[in-house]
């Protein structure tokens, strides 16, 4: 907020040069006690400098969207700064800030929940010409996916619209890449190890399986349907021992029911035993015809009427 002589609407002047008020740009102020330790303050903060023209865009805009898992920080960069298409728009230099000197057509922002972003479309792709890399884009989309922001189809016909743009040949890779059906960023590192990296084929991800009488096996993070594998991500979260317990369980339901299971863990998605691991489990497993096999992925009518229900 700006500086208010009377203290009603912000801080007086004097109030803005004491303790209890900090400078986020030019002429606005917040309290003190409003840290950028949280993600969403620093991207309202970096927004407010925005002037006639221009939008949040970028992880920021794909977090303010709902996408919980881009965080704004990186293992290399760390604190990453709140990227905002600017297109010819000067704004005076600041770490808190990166601008993007690319155009926003009508079309691609929108005010939501009080701030200008763009659409979670225009985001992802500005998001994926940061990362620079085909599988890091990848895992962006399937995130985007599983925030709920829409489907991977949904990105391939935005990518039709922009075709001649700049960037639009490492988006379609990494929108190759991508499934849209996994939950966490582990689990889609797993499934572009399986693929690229063990050359195996594609797998589906978070699909429920059911045994014979139509009960839940559970719903593993990889599953191949056709060989009978089911692979798990274990994250800190499986540490824990009653979620350690209820793991060791699930997965000797899935081996009882004829199918072969490996666990990846923290450290061991870049490493190149992991495709030697997953094709050796791949070579082991049964690959049974569907009249042989003990599971199913043929939902029973409990569970369809369960989701109807939550759907309505």
């Amino acid at each position: 907020m700006p500086v208010d002589p009377t203290g009603r609407r912000g801080p007086t002047r004097n109030q803005a040069t004491g303790p209890h008020w900090r400078r986020t740009s030019r002429g606005l102020y917040v309290p003190t006690s409003l840290t950028v330790a949280v993600v969403e303050q620093r991207i309202v903060e970096q927004e407010a400098r925005l002037g006639r023209y221009g939008a949040v865009t970028g992880w920021a805009a794909l977090r303010w969207r709902g996408a919980s898992y881009f965080e704004g920080w990186s293992p290399s960069d760390g604190v990453l700064p709140v990227p905002l298409a600017v297109g010819k728009e000067c704004l005076r230099p600041d770490p808190g800030f990166v601008g993007l000197r690319r155009q926003v057509p009508l079309w691609e922002w929108g005010l939501h929940r009080g701030l200008r972003c763009v659409t979670w479309e225009r985001a992802l792709f500005d998001e994926i010409i940061r990362l620079g890399d085909p599988r890091a884009g990848a895992v962006a989309v399937d995130m985007c996916a599983a925030a709920g922001l829409g489907s991977v189809e949904d990105f391939w016909a935005f990518l039709d619209v922009v075709r001649p743009r700049n960037g639009v040949v490492l988006a379609r890779e990494a929108a190759m890449l991508a499934c849209g059906s996994h939950w966490s960023p582990p689990e889609a590192w797993m499934c572009q190890c399986w693929c690229l990296d063990a050359g195996l084929p594609k797998p589906l991800g978070n699909v429920p399986v059911f045994d014979l009488h139509g009960d839940l096996l559970g719903i593993p993070d990889l599953f191949d349907p056709v060989a009978g594998v089911v692979g798990e991500y274990q994250g800190a979260i499986h540490r824990d021992g009653d979620r350690h317990r209820l793991d060791v369980e699930r997965a000797e339901r899935f081996r009882g029911h004829g199918l072969e299971y490996f666990e990846v863990v923290a450290g061991q998605l870049r490493d190149v035993r992991t495709a030697y691991r997953m094709r050796s489990v791949r070579s082991r497993a049964a690959f049974l015809d569907p009249a042989e096999r003990a599971w199913t992925l043929e939902a029973p009518a409990w569970w369809l009427d369960r989701h109807r229900n939550r759907a309505s």
